[in-house]
């Protein structure tokens, strides 16, 4: 079954769209923050990433930005990790 219905779309720099499937998301300290996997099927491996939502309230649409810095890399690794743990996801950094 593939996860259609948790999809987002990201363009890179050079134009090319990318598509991502959303694990989980939550909310940190007023920012919405994206675990995303570019696996089709739920029983497949692919990379995780997380993303953050950097779009400010009046903008139609959210912009996302690859999580980079390892510290909040770490501590938002052990939230979803949390999070994902009830539903049988298995991520691993």
């Amino acid at each position: 079954m593939a996860n259609e219905e948790k999809k987002i779309t990201m363009e890179t720099d050079t134009g090319e769209r990318v598509e991502f499937y959303v694990l989980e998301e939550t909310k940190i300290n007023g920012k919405n923050y994206l675990l995303v996997t570019d696996a089709v099927e739920e029983d497949e491996d692919g990379e995780c990433y997380i993303l953050k939502d950097m779009s400010k309230a009046e903008e139609a649409q959210a912009v996302y930005e690859f999580v980079e810095d390892d510290d909040e890399i770490d501590y938002l690794y052990r939230i979803f990790s949390e999070l994902l743990e009830d539903a049988g996801v298995d991520i691993e950094k």
